[in-house]
């Protein structure tokens, strides 16, 4: 049993801790007990003298060291291409993170594929959605819709296609060096080494069957492949018109094109920091399960504070060097650096920003498992907001609010 006297020592004590701890929280480093290499004071704290790789440490210096606003536990969002292993055949290659690679991201598989000049990717369809960016060079596509109209274009740098789920299509590097890309599924167990392939379709299917389907005599496919073929080698396509008059028997075509132009689209923000351009279903119409924002940051730039009210974020690193923070409750918050490359994750309403730490543009793309680009931007909402409101919470005068940008400019500085 404790005294009133007892009791009243304990309550003193715990006034002074917390007291004390009021005064150690400061602008930048708020949270308790201290976080961040600005609070170490023992000799050697910041030394790492076990066994470590300097080359891959280097690449994450937010890591090694965060900063003193990151607090608590948050499952890792960073993954990369770069050691993802790849799958090498004669005509291109292919490597691939899942979720069984990548755990959080449970919305999203990523691809990434090279094709020689001529290379294929065989005739094949998947049971997800394929959203896709080209990074390099050129691609012949070619597609059936649900009602049996082809479709066929070449894609370069920057250019987009989209297949829904179940829709054939084929890939071919074009020249005069092929291409690469990424492609997205809008599943997250989906897999490029894992689809429907036309050769192992007709290695598996009695002759007499195939001969009965093409009305044909069943020798005829005597010499088909006994294993598929993925990617190979091929002979380079003649010119677009010409295959595109091949295929249209009955003369219909799809009325929205599978392909979309987003390198060279007009910019849906733009400020002196940067320029963010968006494909949704609202201007490519063929695009229902995904949505996505090329994003360009310049030197000193930020991606501004903001979140997605209906989708997760999947983030491929294109060019330059980024550092991105991620906010959740508890709080929680974890930063992560970023290069060519390598891939982020932000869970749906998790306010993040991301800056660009090099002395080059910083641009990724950010794609989502939605119709629709929705974003809320922090400033745009707290300009939104009673002035006084605001006051009150941040303890920051009205005359600062209003200097604040008001209209979402997705990346800053706005001017």
């Amino acid at each position: 049993m404790f005294s009133r006297r007892d009791m009243l020592a304990v309550s003193a004590a715990g006034a002074v801790m917390t007291a004390s701890a009021a005064r150690a929280a400061s602008f930048g480093n708020p949270d308790l007990p201290p976080q961040g290499a600005v609070n170490a004071r023992a000799p050697g704290n910041l030394r790492d003298p076990g066994p470590q790789s300097e080359a891959i440490g280097n690449q994450f210096p937010s890591a090694q060291f965060p900063p003193a606003t990151d607090v608590g536990g948050m499952p890792m969002d960073w993954a990369s291409f770069n050691n993802a292993p790849k799958r090498v055949q004669n005509g291109g290659w292919a490597r691939e993170v899942t979720q069984k690679d990548f755990a959080i991201s449970d919305t999203i598989t990523g691809v990434n594929m090279r094709l020689t000049a001529g290379g294929i990717r065989e005739l094949h369809w998947h049971q997800a959605a394929e959203w896709a960016i080209m990074t390099y060079g050129s691609c012949r596509v070619t597609v059936l819709d649900a009602v049996g109209r082809p479709y066929i274009a070449d894609v370069n740098e920057g250019d987009l296609w989209y297949f829904p789920a179940g829709q054939p299509h084929s890939l071919q590097g074009l020249g005069p060096d092929g291409c690469e890309f990424v492609i997205c599924f809008d599943d997250g167990d989906a897999s490029e080494f894992n689809t429907l392939l036309v050769t192992d379709w007709f290695a598996h299917t009695p002759p007499e069957v195939l001969a009965k389907n093409f009305g044909v005599p069943a020798q005829t496919f005597a010499r088909i492949p006994l294993q598929n073929l993925w990617i190979f080698q091929g002979t380079l396509p003649g010119d677009l018109a010409s295959d595109r008059g091949a295929v249209r028997k009955n003369g219909d075509v799809p009325p929205h094109p599978f392909i979309f132009r987003l390198g060279s689209s007009t910019p849906t923000k733009q400020s002196k920091g940067g320029d963010v351009r968006i494909a949704d279903s609202s201007n490519f119409t063929v695009s229902t399960r995904i949505a996505a924002a090329l994003v360009t940051v310049r030197p000193g730039g930020i991606r501004e504070m903001h979140w997605h009210p209906n989708a997760d974020e999947w983030q491929y690193y294109i060019k330059g060097k980024a550092r991105m923070t991620v906010f959740n409750t508890g709080p929680n918050a974890m930063t992560m650096d970023f290069n060519p490359g390598d891939i982020g994750y932000v869970k749906k309403n998790l306010g993040h920003y991301i800056e660009n730490v090099g002395d080059t543009d910083m641009v990724f793309v950010a794609v989502f498992k939605a119709s629709r680009y929705e974003e809320v931007s922090l400033s745009n909402w707290l300009t939104h907001t009673p002035p006084a409101m605001v006051a009150q919470h941040l303890n920051v005068d009205e005359q600062t609010i209003a200097k604040w940008p008001d209209n979402a400019p997705g990346v800053m500085p706005e001017s």
